[in-house]
């Protein structure tokens, strides 16, 4: 067995460049360090990890990562940084990436139609925006949230999302659904014409349904709503960005009572 403070896994030492093309194309890529080190800490089955400067990935892992460091140590293959850009499709400043098993779908419908349920579920309503769609699956995750559902045909495991989500999709259950397959619970639906947020306590089971960036909710998700909700907004101002209206709806849901405290 390799050493995990100087060596690389077996699987993937003989032969690194060859093994990540072989995994690729079924796994989940996590861009950068940040991503590698929250797929590890919330129980990722990672295949290989790569890095171009093993030392100082290590020393970034010995500053920020102390609880995962020798399990980083025990992944990451060394390779020239110009093999590293040119197996991921944009090279991330730390220049780490790695491989991951995605989730079963039926461990995620599990977790999301658990009950009682102690946290909400997100639902992105047919969203278009890679990079917002990441950016809520990590704001899931820092509230503990059950997990973040998209409808539609935006894949939220597309490696734009995983690098917007800093690999906290792990952290959280993410899967695609239609809004006939949503897990039980009340829909609390974000819209213009709804009740004050500031009115309302959101239930932990609720469902927090939120529309496409472009066109708001759409006619079935609306439909499947118990409640439309609106977030406090100036006059003349038209919308917020999406991930900017669900920390919000969520810090509500945790400041009335619903997160765990901070420790």
């Amino acid at each position: 067995m390799d050493d995990p403070a100087h060596g690389t896994a077996p699987e993937t030492a003989a032969d690194p460049v060859s093994a990540w093309r072989r995994l690729a194309g079924g796994a989940v890529l996590l861009d950068g360090f940040h991503a590698l080190k929250h797929a590890v800490r919330f129980g990722a089955d990672v295949s290989m990890a790569l890095t171009a400067d093993r030392a100082a990935t290590l020393a970034l892992a010995d500053e920020l990562a102390g609880d995962v460091r020798d399990t980083l140590a025990a992944l990451l293959s060394e390779v020239p940084h110009e093999t590293y850009a040119a197996l991921v499709p944009r090279p991330h400043p730390t220049a780490v990436a790695a491989l991951a098993v995605r989730p079963s779908r039926a461990g995620n419908l599990e977790r999301l139609a658990h009950s009682p349920r102690t946290a909400p579920v997100v639902v992105l309503d047919h969203p278009r925006n890679l990079g917002n769609a990441g950016a809520v699956i990590r704001l899931a995750a820092g509230f503990g949230a059950t997990g973040v559902v998209t409808t539609g045909t935006l894949d939220p495991w597309h490696p734009t999302v995983v690098r917007g989500g800093a690999g906290l999709h792990f952290a959280t259950a993410v899967e695609r659904l239609t809004a006939g397959e949503l897990p039980p619970g009340p829909v609390f639906a974000l819209d213009p014409e709804g009740e004050d947020i500031r009115s309302l306590k959101l239930p932990d089971d609720a469902l927090l349904a939120f529309g496409s960036e472009r066109s708001g909710l759409s006619a079935e998700l609306r439909a499947r709503a118990d409640r439309l909700v609106a977030l406090p907004m100036r006059p003349q101002v038209s919308s917020y960005n999406l991930a900017t209206s669900v920390a919000m709806t969520l810090y509500h849901w945790s400041a009335t009572g619903g997160a765990p405290r901070a420790v």
